[in-house]
Parts: structure tokens; C-alpha cells; sequence
């Protein structure tokens, strides 16, 4: 039971999502983040959700039907170089072609950025250390949500730092027990989502 809740954890946080659960966030929670009507917001979170979600995961589909990864899990550093180079390069057009396109705003630019560069530093650290993807994913979210409280103190979003908390330790756990990651490969996932997405939202943004 606990290895199926585990599982179903790893799976619904899964790091190609997290992009989209952090501009959900941005659009609809920080009004600071973006002038843009509620319809335009909504565009704007599909496309995020198309080009960092939904192209990247087909491409991974894609890969295993191939043979050139044996699982979905990539258990091993050496199936995660392809998939993790490949997602890098959809990044940097998404985010050029968000720049050039869509004239968005500097916070949610700056965000793009700050996601991609993590990906790319998690990609170039997965050649010599199998780094956990999906802590540095969430723990990215929780440093945006917790910059965006000290840099607009008008947001009562406590609540949310709370819930990001629970759910990056909960994720954590998940990825300890099911032996997916050691404790250090998860905790420098966490320093290192966290600290671009932190630094980058206090210093930049």
C-alpha cells in the first residue's frame, strides 16, 4: 500500500508538470506576476503546458518504443542522458519562442529562464551523479512561491509555502522509499532546484 501511494506520488509530481504547476501559480495566484486577462492567462498555461509537458513526454515515448531507453524511470544515469539533453534543448526554444511570440511580461520570462537553466545544470550533473529530476523540480516550485511571498508581501499565500513544504517532503519520502534516489542525490536536488529558482526570483526577477 505504501509503495502504491509512493508510486502514485513520483507520478503525479512528476518533473515535466511542475513548469505547469508553477505558472498556474504565477497567473492565477500572484496578480503581480502578469496584467493579462483571465483568457489570455489561460492560453498562455496551455501552451506553457504543451511546450514543457505534453511535446517532451511524446518525445520520451517515443524513446522507448525505440529501444533507446528501457523504462520510464531511467533507473540509471546513463538512460537519462538522451532524454535529459533532448528536454533541455525543448526548453530553450520554448522559452526564445515564448520571448519573441508571446512579449510576455519579465517575471514570468525570467521564470522560463530560471527552469531551464536548472534543467540544463541537472542535465550536465547527470553525467557524473544521477541528481533526483523530480526534487529539484518541485523544490523550484516551492522557491518561487516562497520569493514571490518575501518579494510582494501582499500575497497572503502562507498556506501555499505550508503545502509546499508537505508536498516536497512528501515527494522526498517517495523517492527515498522507493529507492529510486539516495539521500544525497535527493537533497542536492533540493539545493539545487531551490537555490536558481530562489536566487533568480529575489536577484533578477
Amino acid at each position: 500500500m505504501i509503495r502504491k501511494l509512493a508510486l502514485l506520488v513520483s507520478f503525479v509530481l512528476q518533473p515535466l508538470l511542475v513548469p505547469s504547476l508553477i505558472f498556474l501559480f504565477l497567473l492565477f495566484s500572484a496578480p503581480q506576476a502578469s496584467s493579462m486577462g483571465t483568457w489570455e492567462k489561460g492560453y498562455v498555461l496551455l501552451m506553457v503546458f504543451l511546450t514543457t509537458f505534453a511535446i517532451p513526454v511524446i518525445s520520451i515515448f517515443a524513446l522507448k518504443l525505440t529501444k533507446n531507453i528501457s523504462s520510464f524511470h531511467m533507473k540509471n544515469k546513463e538512460e537519462r542522458l538522451l532524454p535529459f539533453v533532448m528536454v533541455s534543448l525543448y526548453y530553450v526554444m520554448s522559452t526564445y519562442f515564448f520571448q519573441i511570440k508571446f512579449n510576455l511580461e519579465p517575471l514570468l520570462i525570467q521564470t522560463l529562464i530560471s527552469i531551464t537553466i536548472c534543467l540544463i545544470l541537472l542535465t550536465a550533473i547527470t553525467f557524473f551523479w544521477k541528481i533526483s529530476a523530480h526534487m529539484v523540480a518541485i523544490s523550484g516550485l516551492l522557491a518561487i512561491i516562497v520569493a514571490v511571498v518575501i518579494k510582494y508581501p501582499g500575497n497572503d499565500l502562507l498556506f501555499l509555502i505550508l503545502g509546499g513544504v508537505l508536498v516536497t517532503g512528501g515527494l522526498a519520502s517517495s523517492r527515498l522509499y522507493l529507492n529510486a534516489h539516495t539521500p544525497l542525490e535527493v537533497l542536492g536536488g533540493v539545493l539545487l532546484g531551490f537555490g536558481i529558482c530562489f536566487f533568480s526570483f529575489q536577484y533578477f526577477a
